[in-house]
């Protein structure tokens, strides 16, 4: 098993990557630091219970860290961590800003670590469908891509996910996803144009975002809102020779929230999505099946990289492109204009 050390059991830690990290097969939660103690403790007996990164960083019978912190935190605890010479898992978003994406991913590298964003969504069932019928060709040519992360969430609650100070808010919340998914499918953009904005009462951060990512072929829309009552599909993709419909979200957070784990009956188990395929006198309709999610393969990939060298499948690069998207695309909103965009590296 690779021994991993969870820092954080809030929502994500708690939630995601603890239930996947035991149940992966490949993965045990050797080690958690928590301010809900008790909590975590209870839920993972077996788990060594510490009291903060120090002390994760001190136990050598950890390979790796899953930074599971606040979003302005990330940086500082993944640098630590890596300096510790150990890998380290940040959950999303990686870095607030794009040079710190740099420095961690220059380091990791330097330290022969390994870096990985939490880029769990690369693994929902609905977007592993979406990947592979992108690359069937069966719609011919892509035109118009349509990404939403939709919720009715009405009323502002008290916690750092919707202040602003702390890194809170949709754009980095949902938006490292969002993106994420799009750079995977269609690799770098040439522009980016954003609105971004909060509507609700005492709303603190941003509760809608709208980007453009725009490319020589297609044009790509990413959009999340907290003011949502209505469903809108979560996919929406049009090409030469048919289009693609999808609504509801990928089921394995639902679940998870709800206690079931990996394995389980009934898990990652999706409605299937709608397509048209049109080439000459063809005309044919239906439902398209959506692939089982597998979030759980993350954590599999991580002990498969870190363990048997099988390079891992969401990159420091990932993370580095991710933060200049964003970035752009803030100051694309505040200036009110499309802006161009060049990946630099690291």
């Amino acid at each position: 098993m690779l021994n991993i050390g969870l820092l954080g059991y809030g929502f994500a830690g708690a939630t995601f990557h603890a239930p996947l990290i035991g149940h992966s097969g490949r993965t045990a939660v050797s080690a958690i630091a928590s301010s809900q103690a008790e909590a975590a403790a209870q839920a993972w007996p077996e788990a060594r219970i510490v009291a903060d990164l120090d002390a994760l960083l001190a136990d050598g019978a950890l390979d790796c860290i899953v930074i599971a912190t606040p979003n302005d935190t990330h940086f500082e605890f993944a640098r630590r961590t890596l300096a510790a010479g150990k890998h380290v898992v940040v959950d999303k978003p990686v870095t607030l800003s794009a040079e710190e994406a740099r420095i961690l991913a220059r380091t990791a590298a330097d330290s022969k670590l390994l870096l990985a964003p939490f880029h769990n969504r690369r693994w929902d069932g609905d977007f592993r469908t979406v990947q592979a019928l992108i690359a069937s060709g069966r719609l011919g040519q892509i035109t118009h891509f349509e990404s939403h992360f939709d919720r009715f969430r009405p009323a502002v609650r008290q916690r750092w996910r919707e202040n602003a100070l702390n890194g809170g808010g949709l754009l980095y919340d949902l938006g490292p996803h969002l993106v994420d998914q799009a750079l995977t499918l269609f690799g770098a953009p040439q522009s980016v144009n954003a609105t971004i904005g909060a509507y609700r009462e005492q709303a603190k951060a941003e509760d809608y975002v709208h980007l453009q990512l725009g490319y020589a072929d297609k044009q790509v829309v990413l959009h999340a809102s907290a003011l949502s009552a209505l469903e809108a599909p979560r996919f929406t993709i049009h090409g030469r020779r048919g289009s693609y419909l999808k609504t509801g979200l990928d089921s394995q957070e639902d679940q998870l929230k709800a206690g079931l784990r990996p394995g389980q009956p009934g898990w990652a188990k999706n409605p299937p999505g709608l397509i048209r395929e049109v080439e000459g006198e063809l005309d044919l309709r239906g439902e398209l099946a959506t692939l089982d999610g597998a979030y759980v393969e993350f954590y599999r990939a991580l002990a498969a990289s870190i363990q048997d060298g099988v390079p891992f499948p969401v990159t420091a690069d990932a993370a580095v492109s991710v933060a200049e998207i964003l970035e752009l695309a803030r100051q694309s909103a505040m200036e009110g204009r499309r802006l161009p965009y060049a990946a630099t590296g690291w």
